[in-house]
């Protein structure tokens, strides 16, 4: 049986992709900020967050970031 090929499909528009590239563009330059602190940003993931983010924020079609359900009731811890 073939192995089925996975779509091509873009995850994001293309206003996000210019968003992230522009803050990229930043980060290498060394002007990329983080929001309230103002601390420079030098991580890679953290400046696409802030690239998603500013898309988010002009109206571009950007899905919230998926969180993970917790099971319901606590954990216990044995007791010996």
């Amino acid at each position: 049986m073939a192995t089925k090929k996975k779509s091509s499909r873009r995850r994001y528009p293309k206003a996000a992709s210019k968003k992230v590239a522009a803050a990229m563009h930043e980060r290498k330059r060394g002007t990329l900020k983080s929001g309230r602190s103002g601390k420079k940003v030098s991580s890679r993931k953290q400046a696409i967050a802030i690239g998603l983010s500013e898309a988010r924020r002009t109206g571009a079609h950007v899905p919230r970031k998926r969180t993970t359900r917790r099971s319901g009731g606590k954990k216990t811890r044995a007791t010996r």
